[in-house]
């Protein structure tokens, strides 16, 4: 079949977690003999700031990291050529709102199957901007958690919908044992927005800072408070590290944290973005911030250890240092869920079922 996905940005990751994602499943698509084109803006915000900071340099990265993929990136498309033959078409919720509609417009006129996937909270927490998406003539929307799944159809944004959640591309996110480990604990991740200030403030900066650990962060938009604030607890910044040398960086340390965005916890429980998926995958003990894992992807306490205060952090993060052993035997089986449930070729499977369903 043939697969037209029009991403955002395929060849920048940067402040742009769905990357990963994206990626596997184009990947995942091509190993098993699909034909996969794929369309992304020439001025995406993502690559706009990635070439603004570091050149063309990542970009030459990307392609040697996932030889298989392209992109076309577009500054006026002819959505009729683009989608002639088309079997399949994924329009990821990055996209502008006219581009959108344009492309249900064609749906109206063809045979291709066409779905909406939704990975963000604005659902929830930005109702009129979801609200300008025109999805009338797509087939149904993927939603990466079954609170948004519910939504959509409660308020008549769709007919159909399906939860789609994230996953691991375990062709890049693996663990790497024979990297030297120099790090006591890692935190990778975005500032972003006020939306998880004083989380990460609770959960990481403070639990290393009384530890007195070799710690490091990684990510982008650190205004200069938080630097400080990291800066004060011994804490390394590193910036921005691509997404697929994410397990790279894994490898250097003991274990790492995730520390969800306040929108996630408070509005789409069940939804835990893809850190955890990348930290599991890459076989690196895991302790979380509170998230309610109310879909049972994982089970806390045996694939992770979910600290529920910044006190506890402390306690499971010295524990993990202290027993190393016990630490890996927990990373273990995270890796064991991952591989069993929670792979990008768990999701193309997912999807070729919704496909089949719909074309009985």
């Amino acid at each position: 079949m043939r697969f037209v996905l029009f991403y955002h940005s395929l060849v920048s990751d940067w402040n742009h977690g769905n990357a990963h994602f994206l990626r596997g499943i184009a990947a995942e698509l091509l190993e098993r003999g699909h034909r996969v084109d794929i369309f992304e803006p020439a001025n995406g915000w993502s690559l706009q700031n990635l070439r603004a900071s570091f050149g063309e340099a990542p970009l030459k990265a990307f392609a040697n990291a996932y030889p298989t993929l392209t992109s076309t990136s577009y500054h006026h498309l002819n959505l009729k050529k683009v989608l002639a033959d088309a079997d399949v078409v994924i329009v990821h919720e990055w996209n502008n709102p006219e581009l959108v509609a344009a492309i249900g417009a064609e749906r109206q006129f063809a045979g291709f199957t066409l779905f909406f996937h939704d990975t963000h909270h604005r659902a929830v927490t930005a109702r009129a901007q979801m609200q300008a998406y025109d999805l009338r003539f797509y087939d149904g929307v993927l939603a990466y958690g079954r609170i948004l799944t519910e939504l959509y159809l409660q308020v008549g944004w769709t007919r159909r919908a399906w939860t789609w959640h994230e996953a691991a591309d375990i062709r890049i996110f693996r663990p790497l044992p024979e990297i030297r480990q120099t790090e006591d604990v890692v935190w990778i991740g975005n500032w972003g927005d006020d939306e998880r200030d004083a989380e990460l403030s609770e959960f990481f900066i403070q639990p290393v800072k009384a530890l007195g650990c070799k710690a490091a962060a990684y990510g982008v938009r650190y205004p200069a408070e938080a630097l400080e604030h990291l800066a004060d607890a011994g804490i390394g910044f590193r910036g921005w590290v691509p997404n697929f040398q994410v397990p790279q960086v894994f490898a250097t340390a003991r274990v790492t944290v995730h520390i969800p965005r306040r929108p996630y916890v408070q509005a789409l429980p069940g939804i835990p973005t893809i850190r955890p998926f990348e930290a599991l995958a890459c076989g690196i003990p895991l302790v979380t911030s509170p998230w309610l894992d109310s879909e049972g992807l994982f089970t806390a306490g045996k694939d992770y250890a979910l600290a529920r205060s910044g006190k506890e952090m402390t306690q499971y993060l010295g524990a993990a240092l202290a027993d190393p052993r016990s630490a890996r035997e927990r990373a273990a089986n995270g890796l064991k869920t991952i591989r069993a449930r929670h792979t990008c070729a768990h999701r193309v499977d997912q999807l070729l079922e919704i496909c089949e369903g719909l074309a009985q």
